[in-house]
This record gives structure tokens, sequence and C-alpha cells, in this order.
């Protein structure tokens, strides 16, 4: 591996994340409503999207915001209350728009990728 490689591999992972960090987080409310560790936690747990607070917390609040997500306050057997997240109807519709959208898109950078395409015409 050259020196640089690293960095742009960070570089593009950390690209890919911002542009499907805020559906990932949508899809782990799909079932039940998730306080912030939690979906901390699920994230970090599969390796590629791990995140930080100071990204996801951000997140929250922008769902929140835009009406994708509501918040509720939960008493903890383990600590202070907890507040959680889930899908209003307006963020399960943005998160189908975005499920039937990705099989296509990821199809499509699939294609860029694996198959060779002829130049086009004459370097600038």
């Amino acid at each position: 591996m050259e020196a640089g490689d690293s960095t742009k591999q960070a570089r593009a992972a950390t690209q890919l994340r911002k542009g499907v960090l805020e559906y990932c987080v949508l899809a782990l409310m799909r079932d039940r409503p998730r306080y912030g560790v939690e979906l901390l936690h699920a994230l970090e747990d599969s390796g590629a999207l791990a995140t930080s607070r100071g990204t996801v917390y951000p997140l929250l609040s922008r769902l929140r915001r835009d009406d994708l997500v509501t918040t509720t306050w939960q008493e903890s057997a383990s600590g202070p209350p907890r507040r959680y997240y889930a899908l209003t109807d307006s963020g399960r519709a943005a998160l189908d728009e975005f499920t039937r959208v990705w099989p296509g898109f990821r199809h499509a950078v699939d294609v860029f990728l694996t198959t060779p395409h002829p130049s086009t015409g004459d370097p600038v």
C-alpha cells in the first residue's frame, strides 16, 4: 500500500457514510424507537458505518426538525432517563422512498466500478 492510500480510503468511506447515514439511522428505527447510544452501538457494530456522537446527535436533531422522527423521554433502569427516537409517517415515507431508489443506485455504481468503459473522447 502506498503512502496516502489509507487517507484516500478514509476519505472515500467518509463520503459514502455521509450519503447513507441518515437512511441507515431511519432504518434502525423501523421496528421500534431507539435511543442515541443504542443507535451509535448499532452503527459501530456494522463496521463501515461506525461514527461519533458528534455526528449522530446533530443528525437526530435535524431529523426531528424535519419531522422525520419524534422523541419521547423514558425512564431507564440503569441511569438517567433516555430520549427515544421514533419514525414519524414522514420518516417512514422517506425511508420507503430510499429503499425503492437504493437498489438501482447501487447497481449503477456497481456497473461503473466493475465494467471497463472505453474512452469517449480526447483527453483534456
